[in-house]
Parts: C-alpha cells; sequence; structure tokens
C-alpha cells in the first residue's frame, strides 16, 4: 500500500509483520495532530493555582466541609451498648450508643449511632472518627459535644491496595507495574488538571477530551510498549472518545438532561457558572475510557495476530477475520458496562421499584434517565470503535508485497 520501501528486521520472514508505509504514515500524522491538540488544550485549559480557593469563595457556606471551630477526632470503642431504653423502637432497639475513648480526653465519651452501624460489626478496639462540635456558651471552648463521624478503614484500604498490587504484578509481571503505574498517573490527571480545570469553568467536553487522551498516550505506551500495534490501538481509542463524546452532548441535549441529578450537583452549583450538561458530556467521557482501551487492544492485537499466521490474506480477509474476535468481545463487554451499573446503583433501583409508579414513568427521573443515557452512551462508543481500530489496523498491517515495510511483531 502506498509508495515506500522495505527492511528487514529479523533474518525469518515468518515472524514478520508486513507494514503499509502509507497507512503507517497517516497512522503517526494523525496521532501526532491528537498529541498536539492534547498539548494545547493542557495549557489552554490550565487551571490557576487559586482555582479551588475561588471556588471555595464563590460557593460560601456550601463549600466547606464542617462548621468554623469544628473538629473530627478519633478515638477507640471501649463499649457498645446495643440498646437505647426510652428512644427509637418500644424495645429501645431503634438506636445504639457507643462509648469511645477519644484522643487527649480522660474519660470515654458516649455517642448515639444508627442501628445500621452497630449491624456492620462494629465493635470494642474498632476506631471511629468523630465529630466535635463547641458548645457555643462555653467560654475557653473546652465544652463540646461529640457525635458520629465514620468508621476508619485505612487498615482495610491498604491492604487491599497491597493485596491489588501483588496480584497484578505476580500475574502481569512488568507489564502489570506499567499498568500500575499508568493508573497513578490517570489519577494525577483526573485529581490535579482535570477537576480544577472543571471548576475553573473550562468546556466539559474539552476538558474530558483533553484528559482521556493525555491519559491514553501515557498509559498506552507505558504498559504495552511503543509500536505500530499499541499506536493502532490508541488511535481506535481516541476516535471512540470523539465519536462518544459527541453522541453524548447529542444525547443530553435530546434527553434535556440537567446534570444535576444528586445533593453533589446542587452543592456544586453554588461554586459559580457551571455548565452541568457539560460536566454531564465529561462524565460519559471517563466512565467509557477503561472499557474502550480494553477493546481497542484487543482488537490491534487480533489483527497483529491474524496477520502474523496469514501474511498473504487481503486486508479484507483479515477485517473479517477479526471483527468475528470482535463481536464476541462486544457482547461480553455490553453485558460489564449494563450490570456493572446494576451493581452500583442498586439502592437507587430498589427504591425506585418500589415506588407505585409504572416502570415508563420512572425512566423520565433524572437519576435513572442520566444514567441509562450515560450507560447507552459508552456502551455505543465502545461499539463504534471495534470496527474503527479493526479496519485501522487491517489497513497498517497489509499483506505481503513490494510496497511494505517489514517490522517484526511485538512479542
Amino acid at each position: 500500500m502506498g509508495h515506500g520501501h522495505s527492511h528487514r528486521a529479523s533474518s525469518s520472514s515468518d515472524d514478520q509483520i508486513s507494514i503499509g508505509t502509507t497507512a503507517r504514515t497517516v497512522l503517526l500524522a494523525g496521532l501526532g495532530v491528537a498529541l498536539l491538540l492534547t498539548v494545547a488544550g493542557l495549557v489552554a485549559w490550565w487551571p490557576p493555582g487559586d482555582t479551588i480557593d475561588r471556588a471555595v469563595e464563590a460557593g460560601g457556606a456550601a463549600a466547606e466541609f464542617s462548621a468554623p471551630g469544628v473538629t473530627f477526632p478519633t478515638g477507640e470503642i471501649v463499649e457498645v451498648a446495643p440498646k437505647c431504653p426510652g428512644q427509637g423502637l418500644p424495645d429501645g432497639s431503634g438506636c445504639s450508643t457507643l462509648g469511645v475513648q477519644v484522643e487527649g480526653e480522660a474519660d470515654p465519651v458516649e455517642i448515639a449511632v444508627p442501628p445500621d452501624v452497630l449491624n456492620s460489626g462494629i465493635g470494642v478496639g474498632d476506631r471511629v472518627e468523630l465529630l466535635r462540635t463547641p458548645t457555643p456558651e462555653a467560654e475557653d471552648g473546652a465544652e463540646a459535644s461529640y457525635s458520629y463521624f465514620a468508621t476508619e478503614r485505612g487498615g482495610t484500604l491498604l491492604w487491599l491496595v497491597a493485596f491489588f498490587v501483588v496480584v497484578v504484578v505476580a500475574i502481569a509481571r512488568l507489564r502489570g507495574v506499567f499498568a500500575l503505574l499508568g493508573l497513578v498517573f490517570g489519577g494525577v490527571v483526573v485529581w490535579w488538571w482535570m477537576l480544577p480545570a472543571l471548576l475553573d469553568g473550562a468546556p466539559g467536553v474539552g476538558v474530558a477530551l483533553t484528559s482521556a487522551a493525555a491519559i491514553m498516550f501515557v498509559v498506552l505506551y507505558t504498559t504495552h510498549g511503543f509500536s505500530l500495534r499499541t499506536s493502532t490501538a490508541l488511535a481506535g481509542t481516541i476516535l471512540g472518545i470523539v465519536l462518544t463524546a459527541g453522541i453524548g452532548v447529542v444525547a443530553i441535549g435530546d434527553a434535556r438532561l440537567t446534570g444535576v441529578s444528586d445533593e453533589g450537583g446542587q452543592i456544586l452549583a453554588t461554586f459559580g457558572v457551571l455548565d452541568f450538561q457539560a460536566l454531564l458530556g465529561c462524565a460519559l467521557v471517563i466512565a467509557g475510557l477503561g472499557v474502550l482501551n480494553d477493546v481497542t487492544i484487543t482488537q490491534a492485537s487480533a489483527v497483529w495476530e491474524l496477520r502474523a499466521v496469514s501474511p498473504t490474506a487481503s486486508r479484507s480477509e483479515v477485517f473479517a477475520s477479526a471483527m468475528r474476535i470482535g463481536r464476541d468481545h462486544i457482547a461480553s463487554t455490553i453485558y460489564t458496562i449494563v450490570f456493572a451499573y446494576v451493581g452500583t446503583a442498586l439502592i437507587l433501583l430498589m427504591v425506585l421499584r418500589v415506588y407505585d409508579r409504572p416502570l415508563l414513568e420512572l425512566l423520565n427521573t433524572e437519576q435513572l434517565a442520566e444514567e441509562i443515557v450515560r450507560t447507552l452512551v459508552t456502551s455505543i462508543g465502545l461499539v463504534l470503535a471495534v470496527p474503527v481500530t479493526t479496519a485501522i489496523a487491517a489497513l497498517v498491517a497489509a499483506p505481503v508485497g513490494p510496497r511494505s515495510a517489514r517490522v517484526s511483531p511485538p512479542k
């Protein structure tokens, strides 16, 4: 395909992939343009250093996590009283109290907790975080009331993270290490660039595209190595992201979604002029990023392997074979997306289930409609990315011929 020259990367032609030089040039040029646009977006929407402070100031009281003077001391549970006589239900089981030895206090303090906290298995020896509110009439501020805020779960989260890292590294080895580094980089981009940029008023879809592209450039190349196969998957991922963003913008506008479906959105509404529909569009892109990357890598690898075993097959034959693999992957990934939503929104779905209203009417509620749009848009972007990535890969991995360059397939 196209004009070019051939070169041999190894002495054996059996382990070589023939590369269409024109397709390779177009692919790398397109990724170069995407990289320039990503860098331009990062620079243009780089949030000022005082973005968070200005957002807090604009939000006023709504931006304050707690009232002035309120602190969050920790303590160890020394006693559990499962019933509160005279409170809650007639048998006293409607509430529970905990005796907590607060750090810095001489005597334990008694706090009331909801029954569900006690039902979680909390007991003597566990640590909790309390909310300490100074008593207004106390001149020295020493007098204070305590209430339950949270159970300390740092230990559980720590061993889960450690277990996750060990499993990934033990099974995926060096590639797993690079995947973890890519995950850390993605978290850095989201926390220190994307969120401040959105709070600064940058366009939601533009920020989403820039963040997603920046993450994918780093994650794919660090995890899978610098190769044309990885570049093909990256191109398919970026096109899938663009398609998801475009479809999402149309769907959000057509459904008249507000983007404010919970208390968090209502709090953010006080932080200044934010386009919540654009923020929802941003959420759609980020939500579909992981599965999109999964299918594009799989399709690029499928085409490369098929080409390696069938170097003389036509591009259409390789495309058709790879799409058979892609269709199976699409089916399983769609299940993943849908049931992942059901799992995360189980409580909401149960609440809606007990409402005495027809299902079709419940679909019009902001919360449910937003999640349905999110699921369908990301699924459509995922499905479209499969043939797009497969086509790009089939064009790059050309049949053996005089107008192609030869490179060894990635190991």
